[in-house]
């Protein structure tokens, strides 16, 4: 396995430049280094994007869109280039793969399914669209003879925003969702995490995309950013990422209306029945809030577990946490890699260290090993309440508090998971099926899984409240990318 990290070093050594208008450019700034999370070695560094480079590549896009390169290409050209572009992605999966894992920290394993994995079918999925993306016929009722129908145009440049977590599965999401609407792209990565974001421009520029259609600009938020937030020749603004970040590029829009879709924070609730199945449960409850270290927007952090199953779903929760491997992702059978940073860690462990002030009891984990690399083991806190701040905050870490709830009404029941800010995801873990729809209908949640997780990009993802606004996946996640056009026609 040594090679293809070897490789993927090589790889993201070379990088440092952006990707505009169909070539690499050198930066007009200084550069940024990025460093492995699990060992705080140098893996490269990148060109800090400007205003006039987010500049040049807002023009190029512009052009190709303007220039019809793109938007106005048979669908089924649109589609055999997606296509094109997941079959270069799956052929290099294993170096891809190895980039996330020295850059983001991720274990290799998952980083082939969740980063790779998801990516591919999200570029296939989104493929599709060009010829699908109808409208629709209207009947109509105004006098005289009327033909009345709908169209959904592309609505222009979309600036693509994507966080440090899952850097290529969520890139590749926004960039082909954005180009199967016939919108032209540039993608500002996360600067923690930017070297997957590079190798796509790379194998765009293989598949045959015209120039200026994808634009990569690397740099820090509150610069290259903020600069292709605010400006003018930009339609669309596609970001996923912190609430606050978030609050503050739809302040931005105001000024415009410029069209802008948020995919934001969570504090996800999992509810456990006293009738689920705990062979099941407990490993994917277990993994709902430590897979990917905890960094997971719809990490399910709050637990609410039945009190007639508590002490024996607790027992094996721990057993099954204190198996977890935590180490770098390089290295076989790693469960936990490490977070994204030293700053981010200090953070996870300073919301612990508050939980046990607060008066939770800790079960499972609550320290950092020791050595390099910014890791943090699974912790589990029980004795919680809403009242603390474990309880109510993100902390986007591997830290899970846990609750009980005794034969409650599902009211009373969906009141405690729905009391938060946020509403993106939900679980739900029972065998009787009036308590799961009725459970779900009443979650105030973008999702709700039921007995099981996963991803399915036929459906929207979102959040209701804090978590964001608008949907990505599905439908509306292309749709997300255009406007719709009434048309009636006299005859």
């Amino acid at each position: 396995m040594n090679t293809i990290f070897d490789k993927a070093l090589a790889r993201t050594n070379g990088y440092c430049g952006h990707f505009i208008d169909g070539a690499w450019r050198d930066g007009t700034g200084e550069t940024i280094p990025v460093f492995d999370p699990a060992s705080e070695n140098r893996i490269g560094a990148i060109a800090a994007g400007s205003a006039d480079d987010v500049d040049q590549a807002v023009t190029a896009a512009r052009n190709a869109f303007d220039s019809r390169a793109w938007s106005t290409m048979p669908a089924a050209d649109r589609e055999r280039l997606l296509l094109r572009l997941a079959d270069l992605v799956e052929a290099e999966q294993d170096e891809i793969a190895a980039i996330e894992t020295i850059d983001n920290g991720m274990p290799y394993r998952i980083s082939r399914m969740m980063a790779v994995g998801s990516a591919i079918s999200a570029i296939r999925y989104h493929a599709g669209w060009p010829r699908r993306l109808t409208g629709e016929t209207v009947p109509m009722s105004v006098p005289g003879n009327w033909h009345g129908y709908t169209t959904h145009d592309p609505l222009g440049v979309a600036a693509l925003i994507v966080p440090w977590n899952a850097p290529f599965a969520i890139t590749c999401t926004k960039v082909s969702a954005a180009l199967a609407a016939g919108c032209t792209v540039v993608l500002k990565p996360a600067e923690l995490a930017p070297m997957s974001g590079l190798r796509l421009a790379e194998l765009v520029a293989e598949a045959g995309f015209p120039a200026g259609v994808v634009n990569v600009v690397t740099g820090l938020g509150s610069e290259a950013g903020a600069a292709l937030v605010a400006h003018d020749g930009v339609d669309k603004i596609s970001f996923t990422g912190s609430t606050a970040t978030g609050k503050a590029i739809l302040r931005q829009s105001v000024g415009d209306l410029r069209r802008v879709s948020l995919e934001l924070g969570g504090k996800s609730a999992s509810v456990v029945f006293a009738d689920a199945d705990l062979a099941k449960a407990i490993p994917a409850v277990a993994m709902g809030i430590f897979g990917n270290s905890g960094q997971v927007c719809a990490a399910g952090s709050r637990l609410f577990v039945h009190e007639a199953i508590f002490d024996r779903f607790l027992e094996g929760l721990v057993a099954f946490t204190q198996k977890l491997v935590v180490g770098p992702g390089t290295q076989e059978g790693v469960a936990l890699g490490p977070l994204i940073s030293g700053p981010q860690r200090d953070k996870v462990m300073g919301y612990i260290e508050t939980g046990r002030k607060e008066g939770a009891t800790l079960v499972a984990g609550g320290d950092a090993p020791s050595g390099k690399g910014y890791f943090v083991n699974p912790t589990i806190f029980v004795d919680t309440n809403p009242t603390m701040k474990i309880v109510r905050e993100e902390i986007f870490g591997p830290v899970l508090s846990v609750m009980t709830f005794s034969d409650d009404s599902i009211d009373d029941l969906a009141a405690r998971a729905n009391d938060s800010i946020y509403g993106l995801s939900a679980y739900v873990w029972t065998t009787n099926l009036h308590n799961a729809h009725a459970l779900a209908k009443k979650l105030r949640s973008g999702s709700v899984k039921i007995n099981g997780s996963g991803m399915e990009f036929a459906l929207p993802f979102g959040g209701f409240r804090q978590s964001g606004i608008g949907r990505e996946h599905g439908r509306h996640g292309v749709e997300a990318f255009t406007e719709t056009k009434s048309v009636m026609v006299g005859w």
